[in-house]
């Protein structure tokens, strides 16, 4: 018995979240656990037993998850289960009976837990109890925790971007009233060494900065009277953050606004201060450094080197263990601050303005969700000023949208082989225009009509006259939202992707034997996201604060958004390694492909769970639209 409770214990040990758990928690699940059998085609569990009274875990074998019982095939089938996977959690957690039939595939042993022995193991282990109640999400820290250590021999010596910032305030900031002199001033911070100085008010709130390059350039080269209050000369539209925030956000707010310091505040009272250099150094790059030298280049060799700088940032990101959603917003941050200047430049060099004009961002950078493998989709809309026509303002600015899609090119975002692009006249348009052709797709409902609708109603103002794209987008939520035949169509054209997860196999593959983790783990939540956006009349262009927003009014419990979302941002995580890695071997185009066999065996866990989670996305669009 000794020898088979050891090799029991080896098997634990060898999945999660049993490897996690202590052994007494383990040995006593094993003293109350018996082994089950199931022959192949064998019903284990189905709606209609009552209550789920049994926990199990799959030593051999393999077991299906099926919509119905009756002839059931590979359509029915929405998940697999294998060897060291445990059932059915929603049930036993909820008190209710499973959702679906869970069916042998072969000759599948099982180990049984009773129900009331798996409340108590919950009780006694927090690890198993953190699985259960956060499956995907305990699995996805299991996962960044191994990633981490990959990363780690490369990136060493980064500090990390999710501590709170509290951990990093190293002492109160150094503060002055708003009305002593610029004088004293200039000497406290010469007396203690600071490159800083706080004015606040009578109760601690923070009311203007005083900075060592504010000296420079409003009090020594004005030579102004260092008499008059400080007040006067100091930064006023402040920035500030809660304790409890994560470095990253500040890092975030530091490379938007080029700001230096970020005032660390609670309940309306500084607290402390957060430079730039208490954050990170980024391969001798800061974030703050990418910023500035994108917004003072003047020449596009310039932007190439600032493009290289945030490919080497996202590296060192990933190492510290930056989560994919902030990630992706860093890397689109600086990606439209390296867009918006060669838009300027270019205008810059043809003595033209943007007043009526708006660069627009579509697809995964309209969504703020580049990775680094991202080609250019972006278009124009203008207002038509009185006394010309659209022909003759198209005229006029298609030359110049033709040079900046060059120049994104060259900075290593490729030129659209679908031709999405500004430079295009069929996307270079008015507001009117827009809206014409909007109304087309969608009283239309074509395949190609809804094709350009899941690109192009992304769409967001990234520079310019950003009221037109705001307008347009206050016109689609509403004539969108009610048309409910071309919602249904739309729906119907995304259940055409499907996740792929195999019933004989883990996962159906296509060509070169590799998923496509962008077309066939990305788009099923993109799509869905867009659906359910416009049918709520939600204005983000993000998915997930789409699937957020949406989930209210549509009354989805949070916990299934929860998991839509850490199931997304899993194959974000893994499309950002495979094109990091890619990168380091290769300088031809990034793509999607991916082996699974060159997975870690959580990783290909946790890539099916996401899977599976895109098929419940989807099981939700097809009941909202009776698919």
């Amino acid at each position: 018995m000794s020898a088979i409770h050891s090799s029991q214990l080896a098997f634990f040990a060898a999945h999660a979240p049993f490897d996690r758990m202590e052994t007494e928690h383990l040995s006593w699940m094993l003293e109350r656990m018996k082994l089950g059998y199931y022959a192949q085609g064998e019903v284990i569990l189905r709606p209609e037993q009552g209550v789920a009274e049994c926990f199990l875990i799959i030593k051999q074998g393999m077991v299906q998850g099926e919509t119905s019982i009756e002839d059931a095939n590979a359509a029915d089938t929405w998940l697999e289960l294998a060897e060291g996977e445990c059932f059915p959690l929603g049930a036993l957690l909820a008190h209710r009976p499973v959702a679906s039939v869970y069916r042998s595939a072969g000759d599948t042993f099982c180990y049984e837990l009773p129900l009331a022995d798996f409340h108590t193991l919950l009780d006694l282990s927090a690890p198993f109890r953190d699985f259960c109640t956060r499956r995907i999400a305990n699995l996805l820290e299991h996962s960044k925790q191994i990633i981490q250590a990959q990363y780690a021999q490369s990136s060493g010596e980064l500090q990390s971007l999710t501590s709170p910032l509290s951990a990093l305030i190293k002492r109160m900031p150094v503060t002055c009233t708003p009305e002593t002199t610029v004088r004293e001033v200039l000497s406290r911070m010469h007396d203690a060494r600071i490159g800083s100085m706080i004015a606040v008010d009578g109760i601690g709130r923070a009311l203007g900065i005083l900075t060592l390059p504010d000296v420079l350039e409003r009090i020594a080269l004005p030579q102004i009277d260092l008499e008059q209050p400080v007040i006067g000369v100091m930064t006023t539209h402040l920035t500030f953050l809660p304790p409890h925030a994560l470095a990253c956000e500040a890092a975030l707010n530091m490379a938007k606004l080029g700001f230096r310091h970020v005032l660390v505040v609670e309940n309306e009272r500084l607290i402390g201060l957060v430079s730039e250099k208490d954050l990170f150094a980024l391969q001798r790059t800061g974030l703050r450094q990418i910023g500035q030298a994108i917004r003072h280049a003047k020449t596009l060799a310039e932007l190439q080197q600032t493009a290289a700088d945030i490919r080497r940032m996202a590296h060192n990101m990933m190492a510290q263990g930056v989560a994919a959603e902030q990630l992706t917003q860093f890397i689109s941050t600086f990606n439209d601050q390296l867009t918006a200047r060669v838009i300027e430049l270019e205008y810059l060099s043809c003595n033209q303005d943007m007043t009526e004009i708006c660069w627009m961002a579509l697809g995964s950078e309209g969504r703020v969700e580049q990775t680094l493998s991202t080609d250019q989709d972006n278009a124009l809309i203008f207002a038509v000023p009185d006394g010309m026509t659209p022909d003759e303002v198209r005229a006029h600015m298609l030359p110049v949208a033709r040079r900046i899609n060059d120049a994104l090119a060259l900075c290593g975002f490729p030129l659209c082989r679908g031709k999405v692009m500004a430079s295009n006249p069929e996307w270079c348009l008015s507001l009117a225009e827009w809206k014409q052709k909007f109304s087309d797709w969608i009283r239309n409902g074509t395949p190609q009509a809804l094709l350009h609708a899941s690109i192009f109603f992304d769409f967001r103002a990234l520079h310019g006259a950003e009221h037109l794209a705001c307008e347009l987008r206050r016109w689609l939520s509403n004539v969108a939202g009610d048309n409910t035949r071309f919602l249904h169509q739309m729906a119907q054209n995304a259940m055409s992707i499907r996740p792929p997860l195999g019933v004989v196999r883990d996962f159906v593959l296509g060509r070169e034997h590799k998923l496509d983790l962008k077309l066939n783990g990305i788009t099923p939540f993109v799509d869905a996201a867009r659906i359910f956006s416009l049918a709520c009349c939600v204005s983000e262009t993000g998915t997930l604060a789409r699937l957020r927003a949406s989930a209210a009014k549509l009354n989805i419990h949070p916990s299934e958004v929860e998991a839509w979302t850490s199931a997304f941002l899993f194959i974000q995580v893994l499309r950002m390694r495979h094109h990091d890695e890619a990168q380091g071997v290769s300088c031809g185009e990034l793509d999607n492909l991916i082996d699974p066999e060159s997975l870690h065996e959580l990783d290909r866990r946790i890539l099916k769970e996401a899977f599976r989670q895109a098929r419940k996305l989807q099981a939700r669009l097809a009941l909202e639209y009776q698919l």
